[in-house]
């Protein structure tokens, strides 16, 4: 089987870089999407003079700027259909955030095209909003013929709309690299009209409907004699099974005979033993992830992992290699793993990429961290201070994912010193939930680092405070942390109230100094899953 791995970066790059033609069995991708916005803000003209969006965590930041209106060009210099569909994208709508999101998702199409095997296929998941335009797309990278679906998801209940029909509904693009694509049927349940119409119960409660005992021409064997005194023969058919075994059946109360009079014996069909009616386009047996579900993980764009699970079934085999070019929470990675498939994940944040980690070491045990690796983390101090200096955020995400802390809502000015938390119980109860705050520095750091830090946790009433670093503290800064005195649990275990670690120390595997009794409930533990349930718990402890 394929390494398992996880890409941090940008997935143009990635797949560029990394991954080879004709590698991949299945991708899905759900990119992001300003779905929440006002469509006619989609639409509005840009002067293209935005500075270039970072793309954030749990946001959906394609914008008409100079980076878009850059990727557009590089896609219509290229010359072929995806060229010329673009082109025609911008004469119709004009430089705004949907052509944005058009032109940087038409390049990254073409290289999941060029990753697909002859026999795989491509699942873009999508917002009725764009999906007409995406469908264009797929279109001009694949060729019309190679379409297989629109698949509607019905992703919520009943929605509230003033003045259009309420929207309940995502679409999902099905494509192939192909004619020989793989696909393994799927059923789902009948639903409970059908099943009001076409079944009843027999006397020992079973559902079933009738069905012919009979089939099509005549046998001079077995199943060409007369049984029960109805001749098959007369009407031009045989038996489906001979006298013998029909008898047996009979006994065992599995045929049906008909209340009226000369009525022809038929087979009893269980509800029970029936696959279903074969999968269809329209799909409103998936229920969305409601407040309740242990899977939940608080990622604003989380999917099902039922949904995952159908999607990899029907276009993969055990083995095959499944890509999520935008892998967010890792939905698809963990369906994969729990279906037998090799994975390959790729985000842009080191949030999600520590998400993802929480999520299958969770769910698959710790050995799960021997089976995949993780490409673009900083390994080493340099790399840690490049990070740092490229983009602050992502530092800080990174590190506080090394010590199992959930990063705050980043807010320019709205932080109020704390970058980042960890829960956790240290009562023989564990009724009462205690918090470890963090401050995060990419820069250089002082005694006010740690004055602050202590103000921050008596204002917040935290037990602990931790300040990361790229630098190794003063001796000052030292000091001064050693005054702030120790945290002592109910354990009778002491832990200094102001704790200094650097990157060196997380590199080496050194860890906060805390109360170990119940452990980190910053997120919650996903069950562990087996062959039979395969049940996926929620991550963030709100």
């Amino acid at each position: 089987m394929t390494k398992n791995t996880l890409y941090y970066g940008d997935n143009l790059d990635v797949l560029r870089r990394y991954i080879q033609d004709e590698s991949v069995d299945l991708v899905y991708l759900d990119p992001p999407f300003k779905s929440d916005s006002d469509y006619n803000v989609l639409f509005a003209e840009q002067d293209g003079s935005r500075a270039a969006a970072q793309i954030k965590a749990f946001g959906d930041m394609w914008q008409w700027d100079e980076a878009s209106a850059q990727a557009y060009q590089e896609v219509v210099e290229t010359g072929g259909q995806v060229s010329q569909v673009l082109q025609s994208f911008r004469g119709f709508l004009g430089d705004n955030d949907m052509l944005a999101y058009l032109a940087m998702m038409a390049p990254r199409l073409v290289e999941l095209r060029r990753a697909l095997k002859s026999t795989g296929s491509l699942y873009l998941h999508c917002d009725p909003t764009a999906s007409h335009y995406l469908k264009l797309l797929l279109d001009a990278v694949f060729g019309p013929v190679n379409f297989r679906a629109e698949i509607v998801w019905k992703r919520t209940s009943a929605h509230s709309s003033a003045k259009r029909p309420g929207p309940v509904h995502d679409v999902i693009l099905l494509y192939s690299a192909g004619d020989r694509y793989t696909w393994n049927p799927q059923y789902q349940d009948y639903d409970d009209e059908y099943i009001e119409q076409r079944f009843r119960k027999d006397e020992r409660g079973r559902w079933f409907k009738d069905g012919d005992a009979t089939g099509a021409g005549t046998r001079d064997g077995e199943t060409g004699k007369p049984w029960r005194g109805f001749n098959p023969t007369d009407k031009g058919r045989h038996w489906a099974n001979p006298p013998a075994k029909m008898d047996e059946l009979d006994a065992a109360g599995d045929i049906y005979w008909p209340k009226k009079e000369g009525g022809w014996p038929r087979l009893k069909q269980y509800l029970d033993e029936m696959p279903g009616v074969l999968l269809q386009d329209l799909w409103t047996d998936i229920p969305p992830i409601n407040s309740q579900a242990k899977e939940r993980l608080r990622y604003p764009t989380q999917k099902p992992e039922a949904l995952l699970e159908r999607i990899i079934e029907s276009s993969s085999n055990e083995g095959d290699v499944v890509l999520d070019p935008f892998c967010g929470c890792g939905t698809a990675i963990a369906a994969a793993q729990k279906l037998q498939r090799s994975w390959i994940g790729i985000d842009i944040t080191h949030l999600a990429i520590g998400l993802i980690k929480h999520r299958l070491r969770d769910t698959f045990g710790d050995d799960i961290t021997q089976s995949y690796e993780v490409i673009g983390e900083p390994v080493s101090l340099p790399d840690a201070a490049v990070l740092g200096k490229d983009d602050p955020f992502q530092f800080q995400w990174w590190a506080l994912g090394l010590v199992g802390a959930r990063p705050v809502e980043q807010k320019k000015g709205a932080d109020q010193g704390i970058d980042g938390r960890l829960y956790f119980h240290d009562d023989v109860a564990g009724a009462k939930t205690k918090q470890i705050i963090f401050s995060v520095k990419a820069g250089r750091t002082s005694v006010p680092h740690v004055r602050d830090l202590r103000g921050v946790i008596e204002r917040e009433n935290a037990e602990i405070g931790v300040l990361l670093s790229l630098q190794e503290p003063t001796k000052p800064m030292r000091t001064e942390a050693m005054g702030a005195g120790f945290y002592e649990s109910p354990w009778g275990t002491r832990h200094p109230r102001i704790q200094l670690l650097t990157v060196t120390d997380l590199l080496l595997g050194k860890g906060v100094n805390r109360p170990t009794q119940h452990g980190n409930v910053t997120f919650k533990k996903a069950p562990k899953h087996t062959r039979e349930t395969g049940q996926q718990g929620g991550l963030f402890k709100k």
